[in-house]
């Protein structure tokens, strides 16, 4: 574990500071068990039976972590105090920081002065929770019990932070963070901590961005190599959460589409809401990563085995047919009355009966032989082999127990038989209902004591099993090839996620555009230099020039007036494509014309499309014979990296939002990967018998792409739309790039400090 966190997780004395919400906090602390240290601080009152001092000063000894409980004015003497005193780490309870503004932001970058170093939670949070110490720097109540081991989560929002202390799903909880605006101890600085803790069996994470890619991927390393699972819901996937996002902890929201690609990298499970969340935390905890994702489903009506088999569809889950000798073995201790199907309807008439429901679940989850021997996919093939005995990677068992106050007893024979035959096998099993309000606490409770995990209902349950099947393709995958570090994201004029510019007017005068960002600041004796950036979004033809030489085949063209195209057609070689210049989306405003092969046409066109600009026009090669239209593109999406977006492109690319996305650098194989998962893939693959498309170049232009952003970091943004694919080459007829340039500008002198962040 990282030294700089460890006094916070595991304290030995703390200190409270402040009025109301200090008592509330050393309450917190005195009813979880915390048996160290406690101090108060207030000049006026004793705090809630603690030994109060007047001030840090006065402190009988050196705390491991203060909670600071007083208002922002005051928080900042406090926080110096404590650190001039070698306090281990402080918690700032106080809101009205950065959250609410430049003033409140100055505040904050003062209360980090004052820190010095010592690691600040906060501020704007509620603060932490151990469950290994007992410790609460805490305001509030929570629903944690304590724990030597258990899962930890870490949360932006103090009051989610609350209620997912408030869970009853049967997973013990180690630590609870919740950060608020991170302004020293961050998202990435927290989960490397805690992956590294022996007490800590996975890591969930409510989150609005992350602070630092780079040290968070290095956390997710040590993840993997622990084989701990993460599981992340990330805020702001739509505009409205990310501008609340915004003035509630002051973060930067980023794409939600590149924190996708960075979780998918990295082998993190994205849930979408807290139940997921949580049900996903407790079976891939429970269960660890899958060998595969070939499930059985076990239900006593085929009404909820139709359902299961229904909700599962659109998953990366299967439920194989059982081989015919498994099949006639099951049906055997069924007595042959039952049509042995997975998911599987066992019927009622075994109800009850412990030994016979066992015999059932036993001889469905053992089928005699190895998994060697069994009929399975290449593609659900287990990495490391299924468990001895078993022809299934996961077992789930479908059970609604009646309400609170009737007779559950006649359905734990269920529950025990079906936890025995998950045993006996080797299999994990997971407990779900078809009502999540079905699954009481005392069955949830009943199962972890079977070696089992319940979830709530069986969407929950599905993901979960689809997210421990991924866990398990993700350690593999790591295990076989490490992918390499990220490409961090190219400087930008732009705020992340803001629409690009238009296309420069004319070919011949580029516009300048989002002309002033200040990114640096040096102090000289008269004036601040800072370093401006200025985007510039370059012509077509000068696109082209740089995608020509890395090798990337761009059509032959000339650019003309329009008096001169029929000329050009000559030159070229009829059919063309007349091109109006410095227009960007051609084809929605009718400013390109294809397939041109007749002198006059050319001409005519041309006079039309010249003047729709400046009189010019581009003139180019017609490709013939396009199996399909693709979009290939590069942005730099700040704080997370380079994303490649692969997809349908043309006219309909909005339309059909058909795309695959990566993060680079990316490897010929995942870029592969990503043409496979499109809709469109059949028609690259040879659609109903044609001749498949040139796959190979596109994977080519891709990665020459790749390396000309990755050796340019003035490119901000690249997009070819279409990259026409024929049955032998990849050609980029159209092509859209952003740059952005460096230089310096002199600005007024200001009252600040030259390393302001």
């Amino acid at each position: 574990m990282s030294e700089r966190l460890d006094r916070l997780l595991r304290p030995r004395s703390l200190a409270f500071i402040g009025g109301a919400a200090a008592e509330l906090a050393i309450e917190a602390s005195r009813s979880f068990g915390f048996d160290g240290e406690m101090w108060g601080i207030n000049p006026r009152r004793e705090l809630r039976g603690a030994l109060t001092v007047g001030s840090v000063a006065e402190l009988p000894g050196v705390a491991d972590a203060a909670f600071v409980a007083v208002a922002r004015d005051t928080a900042t003497d406090v926080v110096r105090e404590l650190a001039a005193a070698g306090t281990g780490a402080a918690v700032c309870y106080a809101s009205g920081f950065a959250e609410t503004g430049d003033t409140g932001a100055a505040a904050q970058r003062e209360l980090v002065e004052a820190a010095a170093g010592m690691p600040l939670v906060g501020p704007n949070c509620y603060g932490t929770l151990s469950a290994v110490t007992g410790a609460a720097l805490w305001p509030d109540v929570h629903g944690l019990a304590r724990c030597e081991r258990g899962v930890a989560l870490v949360s932006q929002s103090g009051n989610v932070a609350v209620n997912l202390t408030m869970a009853r799903r049967g997973l013990a909880v180690a630590h609870v963070l919740a950060l608020g605006n991170q302004a020293d101890v961050g998202l990435a600085e927290s989960t490397e901590t805690l992956v590294a803790d022996p007490a800590v069996t996975g890591v969930g994470l409510y989150l609005e961005a992350v602070d630092d890619i780079d040290r968070f991927a290095a956390a997710m390393d040590v993840a993997h190599q622990r084989r701990l699972p993460v599981v992340a819901l990330k805020l702001g996937a739509t505009e409205a959460s990310g501008a609340i996002a915004v003035t509630h902890t002051a973060s930067l929201v980023g794409n939600d589409t590149a924190y996708d690609a960075l979780f998918r990298r990295l082998g993190v499970r994205r849930a979408h809401t807290v139940p997921e969340l949580l049900d996903t935390l407790s079976v891939l905890v429970a269960t660890g990563p899958l060998r595969g994702n070939r499930l059985v489903s076990l239900s006593c009506s085929g009404g909820e085995a139709a359902l299961m088999a229904d909700r599962s569809r659109g998953r990366n889950l299967s439920f194989p047919a059982f081989s015919p000798e498994h099949r006639d073995r099951v049906a055997a201790a069924l007595e042959h009355r039952v049509a042995v199907t997975n998911p599987l309807d066992y019927h009622t008439f075994i109800w009850g009966d412990t030994a016979r429901l066992t015999e059932c679940f036993t001889a469905v989850l053992r089928d005699g032989r190895s998994v060697g021997d069994s009929p399975v996919e290449p593609s659900t093939r287990p990495f490391e082999g299924s468990p001895a005995d078993s022809p299934f990677d996961a077992a789930v068992l479908l059970l609604d127990l009646p309400a609170a106050g009737l007779d559950r007893s006649r359905w734990w024979p269920t529950l025990d038989a079906f936890g025995a035959a998950c045993a006996a096998s080797g299999t994990p099993g997971v407990v779900a209902a078809s009502l999540a309000e079905n699954l009481p606490d005392e069955a949830r409770t009943r199962a972890g004591e079977l070696g089992l995990c319940a979830c709530g209902d069986i969407d929950s349950a599905l993901g979960a099993l689809e997210a421990a099947a991924a866990f398990g393709r993700s350690l593999a995958a790591v295990a076989s090839a490490p992918p390499p570090p990220l490409l961090a994201p190219a400087h930008s004029a732009r705020p992340a996620g803001e629409p690009r510019p238009q296309r420069a007017s004319s070919d011949g005068d580029a516009a300048v555009l989002a002309a002033v960002v200040m990114t640096e600041t040096v102090l000289t004796e008269t004036v601040l230099t800072e370093t401006v950036l200025t985007e510039t979004v370059l012509t077509e033809s000068e696109a082209k020039e740089r995608l020509a030489a890395v090798g990337i085949s761009v059509p032959r063209g000339l650019l003309v007036t329009a008096a001169e195209a029929a000329a050009a057609a000559v030159e070229i070689g009829l059919p063309v494509v007349v091109k109006a210049t410095g227009v960007a989306h051609k084809s929605d405003v009718g400013a390109v014309t294809v397939g041109l092969d007749d002198l006059d046409e050319v001409a005519a066109a041309a006079a039309r499309l010249g003047a729709l600009g400046d009189g010019t026009v581009t003139v180019e090669e017609c490709v013939a014979d396009a199996v399909v239209e693709l979009l290939v593109s590069v942005r730099s999406e700040p704080p997370v990296g380079m994303l490649l977006t692969l997809g349908a492109g043309g006219t309909l690319v909005e339309l059909l939002e058909d795309t695959a996305t990566l993060l680079l650098p990316t490897r010929p194989a995942d870029v592969r990967s990503a043409l496979r998962s499109l809709r469109v893939w059949p028609l690259l693959a040879g659609h109903r018998g044609r001749p498949p498309a040139a796959v190979d170049a596109v994977v080519e232009a891709v990665s020459a792409l790749a390396l000309l952003v990755s050796t340019d970091r003035s490119i901000t943004e690249v997009e070819i739309n279409p990259l026409l694919v024929t049955e032998e080459t990849a050609v980029a007829v159209d092509a859209l790039m952003t740059v952005t340039q460096f230089g310096d500008a002199e600005i007024e002198p200001v009252q600040t400090r030259p390393d302001r962040p």
